[in-house]
């Protein structure tokens, strides 16, 4: 038989609960997201993802894709509305 030890994290609790609920839309607790994380560091012998800061020209593109993104993010309550305010012609 297995046997387990226990693994203590501190992390932020709004964190916690914002990532409980993504990975629970997966079928997944934290213990289980924690367990898969160090079975591939030590598959992989390094994170299975990579660790990296962005550049200044990546930080510059990704404020101005957020820019974009809230400028065109308009809210429409159904189909019918969304099709009302979209243009009869198609926009380059």
């Amino acid at each position: 038989m297995i046997t387990t030890t226990m693994v203590h994290v501190r992390v932020d609790e709004q964190i916690k609960t914002q990532a409980a609920a993504t990975l629970a839309t997966m079928g997944l607790t934290i213990s289980d997201a924690v367990r898969v994380l160090l079975t591939r560091v030590v598959a992989d012998q390094q994170m299975p993802f990579a660790i990296e800061a962005p550049n200044a020209e990546t930080r510059a593109a990704m404020a101005e894709a957020d820019e974009i993104a809230r400028a065109h993010s308009a809210r429409f309550t159904s189909a019918d509305a969304l099709f009302e305010d979209a243009p009869l012609t198609p926009t380059a």
